[in-house]
């Protein structure tokens, strides 16, 4: 490792690391606008400059420089300060004065630096100043690039992390110009990534744009329930009201991206949002009260035959509270998989991402079965492109959809799994670490057996090695396992039993004509599709009106604070399931959310533990296990998955502009 000296700090750095990646190890701040940690190193803004010996007596860009054996740097001389003045000075010809109204304002690194690192003052006054046409990248990202300081981190990020070629450069020198392919909307799954890193106010959040300041908002730690991957987020809050979602950085899930639904279905949070208590009376919902609804879930005498079918977005509590009101009235009629899945779930590593998302960048081989990485999960699918990057051989087995890394489409046939064609089977022999991963519309098709199979045939698990991954879709549905939501035969099995009361726990994928005849009670949040085959409402808390527990798809157990209250009469979800056990007259044994908790803990150790849960070994697959049939992806539309996101009016406008090119703006227009 060579050694160098900082500032007369003598260190030790990793062969391969920057001069300014040895600065910052010694503790020191270096300002720089085009450096990202994840990004490729352009050295454009030359705002890095320190000072090295040996080498030329002039100041040079500590990101593009490697770090030597026995090198002198300084960040500190008269020579540096002075270059960075004069950088900043230049950076600042052309950029508008636009502080005051611009939604970067206080989380702008251009005003930060140039408090700490500009001369305080410009030159270049009486100039003519550079004007650039705004360009259309979607309904996301609002732009105004005359303040654009040509970092280029959203073309490299385009590029290199999601892997669409949709931005870039124009022209050269002061006519640079940074735009869309042709000048039309940015359409991946991650392009308002490009807003958390530009460092100017070029490019800005379009439906936050002059909602809030920073300072104004109140910042809870979250996780995103769009999908099952948890990614780490921030809800800024200002009153009752959810303002934006910010992603947080967790390298072993979500590194510092966010999908575009993720951050941005949080408008939904206020819109179609169920407040008051509804009793269905002669077909028609009449409002009602608290006690009314618990008289007449009470009036029907359910005693054993109740049943809940848990929904896609709720936490471990809620299906906790649920399954302990359900085990006082002696039943244990529970499911979680709305679209009638019913998979085997004994062995819960065999329904897990056992390579977990950091570790799938590392495998040589990946056969993805019935699964459209790019709408069911985004970020992994930003991780399997690193893979592809180290030299892995992707190939696909269901209908063809647009990757971003190079694979081969093996069919649409589930069957394929028991005759790989020959290329196929050699890539798998020759990798080190293979591995495949089985996406919701796979195990539809009963292919986790043959899956297994697989595991077992090419080796998927070896020392430090589990190749095999079940990528799920909802946020809710490895704590549910967990907790028990799963019946032998699936929502059938519940249809077949034929409860008195059905605890629809904000399901909004179920087909409820199996539950004719049934009191059907809803407890949730968005007046969808649960909403409206339900014989009684009783409103509950989204996401972010609670604190919960969190599983998701690599069995990792993550928390979420309660950012906002619910809205009107509604109430966190574990208060209405314990004041309906008493309106029933059973006893769950908690009267809080810490006796929740702690009862959940005892039941389910794994959940009291945030980080990966050991879900045991991977058990052994049945050689002659087969499955056949047509996959086709249960997502038809990326933006419109959850009640959320289809109350959400930015995620309704993004399915109509990017997918069905309805009123899709121009930038001529």
């Amino acid at each position: 490792m060579p050694k160098v000296t900082v500032d007369g700090q003598e260190i030790e750095v990793p062969a391969g690391a920057t001069v300014l990646q040895a600065c910052e190890l010694a503790g020191k701040e270096i300002p720089r606008f085009c450096y990202h940690e994840r990004l490729s190193i352009a050295g454009n803004c030359r705002m890095c400059l320190v000072e090295v010996k040996p080498g030329p007596p002039k100041p040079q860009a500590s990101c593009a420089l490697p770090a030597a054996d026995g090198q002198e740097i300084r960040t500190d001389t008269p020579m540096v300060k002075t270059a960075r003045e004069g950088v900043m000075e230049f950076l600042l010809i052309n950029h508008p004065l636009d502080c005051p109204i611009c939604d970067q304002g206080g989380e702008c690194d251009l005003q930060d630096q140039s408090v700490a690192y500009g001369r305080g003052g410009s030159r270049y006054g009486r100039e003519n100043k550079r004007a650039v046409t705004e360009k259309n990248m979607g309904p996301l990202i609002k732009t105004i690039m005359t303040r654009c300081i040509h970092c280029t981190r959203c073309v490299r990020f385009s590029e290199e992390i999601a892997g669409v070629d949709e931005i870039g450069a124009l022209y050269r020198g002061e006519d640079m110009q940074i735009t869309t392919y042709l000048e039309r909307a940015a359409t991946h799954e991650l392009s308002a990534n490009v807003i958390d890193l530009c460092p100017v106010g070029a490019l800005t959040s379009r439906p936050y744009a002059f909602e809030a300041r920073p300072w104004e908002l109140k910042k809870t730690l979250s996780i995103d329930v769009s999908d099952a991957v948890g990614a780490n987020i921030r809800l800024d809050s200002r009153g009752r009201e959810v303002m934006r979602a910010l992603p947080r950085i967790n390298d072993d899930v979500n590194e510092e991206w966010l999908s575009d639904k993720g951050r941005y279905m949080v408008d939904g949070l206020t819109r179609r949002r169920l407040d008051k208590v509804w009793i269905r009376k002669s077909g028609k919902l009449a409002e009602a009260s608290w006690d009314q609804a618990f008289k007449a879930i009470a009036a029907a005498k359910p005693g054993k035959n109740i049943a809940a079918i848990a929904g896609d977005l709720v936490d471990c509590e809620t299906m906790f509270a649920a399954k302990a009101l359900l085990g006082a009235m002696g039943s244990t009629l529970l499911e979680g998989r709305q679209t009638g899945m019913d998979y085997d779930v004994s062995n819960m590593a065999a329904v897990a991402f056992n390579s977990t998302f950091a570790g799938i960048e590392t495998a040589d081989a990946i056969l993805i079965v019935g699964s459209h990485v790019r709408w069911e999960a985004a970020l992994v699918n930003a991780r399997l492109r690193k893979a592809v990057k180290h030299g892995a051989k992707v190939f696909v087995v269901g209908p063809e959809w647009e990757t971003t890394y190079p694979a081969t489409f093996l069919g649409e046939d589930v069957g394929v799994l028991g005759k790989l064609p020959k290329d196929v089977s050699d890539a798998f022999k020759g990798a080190e670490r293979p591995a495949i991963i089985l996406g919701g519309a796979a195990l539809a098709k009963g292919a986790l057996a043959p899956a297994l199979a697989f595991a077992d045939k090419f080796g998927l698990v070896n020392d430090g090695w589990n190749g095999f991954n079940v990528l799920h879709m909802a946020a809710s549905r490895m704590g549910g396992l967990m907790l028990g939501y799963a019946q032998a035969g699936g929502i059938a099995d519940i249809a077949a039993a034929k409860p008195k009361v059905l605890l629809s726990l904000g399901a909004d994928e179920v087909d409820y004509s199996a539950f004719d005849g049934v009191l059907k009670v809803y407890i949730g949040h968005h007046g969808d599709k649960g909403a409206h085959a339900a014989d009684i409402i009783l409103p509950a808390a989204s996401y972010a009106e609670k604190d919960g527990t969190y599983v998701n798809t690599e069995g990792r157990v993550q928390y979420a604070e309660k950012a906002v209250f619910a809205p009107g009469d509604a109430r966190e979800d574990w208060t209405i399931l314990r004041a309906l056990a008493d309106a029933l007259g059973v006893s769950v044994g908690f009267d809080s959310f810490a006796d929740l908790q702690g009862a959940m803990f005892a039941a389910v150790p794994a959940l009291g533990e945030e980080g990966l849960a050991d879900l045991g070994a991977l058990p052994k697959g049945d050689a002659k296990a087969k499955a056949d049939g047509v996959i086709t992806y249960p997502i038809k539309d990326f933006y419109l998955t959850n009640p959320i996101a289809r109350a959400s009016a930015v995620m309704q406008q993004c399915s109509a502009e990017l997918l069905h090119g309805d009123d899709l703006a121009e930038a001529a227009e």
